[in-house]
């Protein structure tokens, strides 16, 4: 089983305006009527969750959630047949908002993090530690609400490795600095310079291998060596039939591309069979549910053609192997 573990769990809430379902609605002079909300859970991890789910992975959601908004992303991952195993928080979790229509320009708005008391980290320690017990990896990702220190992930790092338990780690900030030299097996971040500085980086200071994500390029870097890919643009005749195009950065489609590593971090695939499989997934493989969480789009559907064609798309090319041995 995989865990994935999502801090700062999000609710999407999304609402459309002057469409046919709104039409009847007589709004107020100076408001304008919106759709029936619909719903989503988020959070980078609860994303991972789908997609690996969606693939036939064994896995299991687990981290904080509370409120209304708590219940109803529990609610939405039942639906997509993603167990789930939150600690429950009194705070609210966070929500965000968007507003879309055919004559308005899309609009987005989000709520801070809940606050997390002491008493509810401990109860999290000791169903993370729980859940430790039967996993076969568990993938940490994203922001930390309020009240959890920067180092939080570093122990939760720690937890893992004492339990022999493969670490994936998606992080950035302090949060990243403070957990890297725990020990995880692999590191996913972005760069805004060189991606194979940062990677090798990360592997000095106590990474397994690092995967760092720059515009439209992805480098690895490992102990054997160092690889970049990059999706180059399908066929137009692809593009025509309604394929999914490559997403250059890659930044709306994170958790597919942090899903996409996972089963290659587990079976000891070949980098490169890694990249290849984890960018076709985020350039549109995984579904287009993985860009727009709040749109209303067929739930959790994988786009498999999409996928097989991506995959010819990745190229994947080899750089300084052996670089850290002596």
């Amino acid at each position: 089983m995989i865990v994935t573990i999502t801090l700062n769990a999000a609710l999407h809430v999304a609402y459309t305006t002057g469409g046919a379902d709104t039409a009847g609605d007589q709004g107020a002079e100076g408001v304008t009527p919106v759709s029936r909300p619909a719903y989503r859970a988020g959070g980078r991890g609860v994303t991972v969750a789908r997609v690996l789910r969606a693939f036939g992975h064994d896995v299991l959601a687990a981290g904080l959630a509370g409120g209304a908004s708590g219940e109803l992303i529990v609610q939405d991952l039942a639906r997509s047949g993603v167990p789930t195993a939150f600690t429950l928080i009194r705070g609210e979790s966070r929500r965000f908002f968007r507003f879309s229509g055919p004559d308005v320009p899309t609009q987005r708005f989000s709520e801070p993090g809940p606050y997390i008391t002491t008493e509810e980290l401990g109860r999290f320690a000791a169903d993370y530690r729980r859940l430790m017990a039967g996993a076969a990896a568990v993938v940490l990702c994203g922001s930390l609400p309020d009240g959890l220190d920067a180092d939080t992930y570093g122990a939760l790092v720690t937890y893992a490795v004492e339990a022999s338990v493969p670490v994936i780690l998606d992080v950035g900030g302090d949060e990243l600095k403070y957990a890297v030299g725990h020990g995880p097996d692999l590191v996913v971040a972005e760069a805004g310079t060189d991606p194979g500085d940062l990677g090798a980086n990360l592997v000095r200071l106590g990474a397994g291998a690092a995967a760092v994500a720059a515009g439209g390029m992805v480098r690895a870097v490992a102990a054997d060596g160092e690889w970049t890919a990059r999706v180059e643009a399908p066929p137009a005749r692809d593009t025509a039939a309604g394929a999914a195009n490559p997403d250059p950065g890659f930044a709306s489609a994170r958790g597919a591309l942090v899903a996409g590593l996972v089963p290659g971090q587990l079976l000891g695939w070949s980098w490169p069979d890694r990249l290849r499989h984890a960018l076709a997934l985020a350039a549109g493989g995984a579904g287009t549910w993985t860009r727009e969480p709040g749109d209303a789009v067929e739930r959790d559907r994988v786009d498999l053609a999409a996928y097989e064609r991506l995959l010819d798309a990745v190229r994947v090319e080899s750089c300084s192997p052996g670089y850290f041995k002596e």
